[in-house]
């Protein structure tokens, strides 16, 4: 998270630094610091001082002083959550890049969601210290073990409906277990239709236009505010009622600890 480069010190001098520590030989030194700048596309910064690097340079030198020490894991603590928006766009590829290259195994820890969902293989999501969840991006997205792993996973977030008697018309449309206490469904996974096929009947309070899609905020009587994810051409006045419908296959069951039930998707 912090880079902690040495001020006085060139590109390359800060990632050769840790070498020179163990007194590794010179024409070692040379070769790693080579393979690294290479590797990193810092070749043509290596008489450079950090005073003179972008925020996403200084993170490459700092990576490539990891590098060199050749180490079996990497472990890297929220890397990005210095750098603006685009630059932490193009640090993603870079580091998903070099992991590549590299085949070494690598720790990330993040708080943001979209960076473990492009970067992992594996993702363990945890909680006051406890594990909530261990799988793939698409396990999470797809098959969240919990209350917290449905509603962490996602942007927006699911919309989570407790099965309370208003709702029994949802229970029987989604087809879920009699067990479920809770029915999630993502923004995304909602379907506005006619009021007979509805499940559910929303007044809609604003939209936010997002280019490819628009946001639609709406309240639902008896449960409050939902979010639901719609074409961009599609526009909804605030005020409007809409009714709508979710596939079973998109509708998530959870029991009254609120763990997914095993016989849900």
């Amino acid at each position: 998270q912090s880079y902690a480069l040495y001020p006085h010190l060139t590109v390359r001098e800060n990632i050769a630094f840790g070498l020179k520590v163990r007194k590794t030989p010179a024409a070692e030194i040379n070769r790693l610091v080579e393979e690294a700048v290479a590797t990193l596309q810092l070749d043509k910064l290596t008489e450079r001082y950090p005073r003179e690097l972008s925020g996403g340079q200084r993170q490459r030198v700092a990576i490539g002083r990891a590098i060199v020490g050749q180490p079996e894991t990497f472990l890297f603590d929220e890397p990005l959550s210095n750098l603006d928006a685009e630059l932490r766009v193009h640090m993603r590829t870079q580091i998903s890049e070099l992991h590549a290259r590299l085949k070494r195994t690598m720790i990330y820890v993040t708080h943001d969601q979209v960076e473990a969902m492009t970067l992992a293989d594996k993702i363990v999501l945890l909680r006051d210290g406890k594990i909530e969840q261990v799988g793939s991006p698409e396990d999470l997205y797809e098959r969240p073990a919990n209350l917290f792993a449905a509603q962490f996973i996602g942007a927006p977030k699911m919309n989570i409906f407790e099965l309370t008697p208003e709702f029994e018309t949802l229970r029987a449309a989604s087809g879920l277990p009699p067990e479920t206490r809770y029915c999630g469904i993502r923004p995304d996974s909602f379907e506005i239709t006619s009021e007979d096929q509805g499940a559910i009947a929303a007044k809609v309070r604003l939209t936010e236009y997002l280019g490819n899609a628009r946001l639609v905020h709406a309240d639902v009587e008896g449960h409050g505010p939902i979010i639901l994810e719609q074409p961009a051409g599609r526009e909804l006045a605030a005020g409007t009622t809409i009714h709508l419908a979710a596939a079973p296959a998109h509708c998530h069951a959870f029991d009254e600890a609120g763990n997914r039930l095993a016989t849900a998707r």
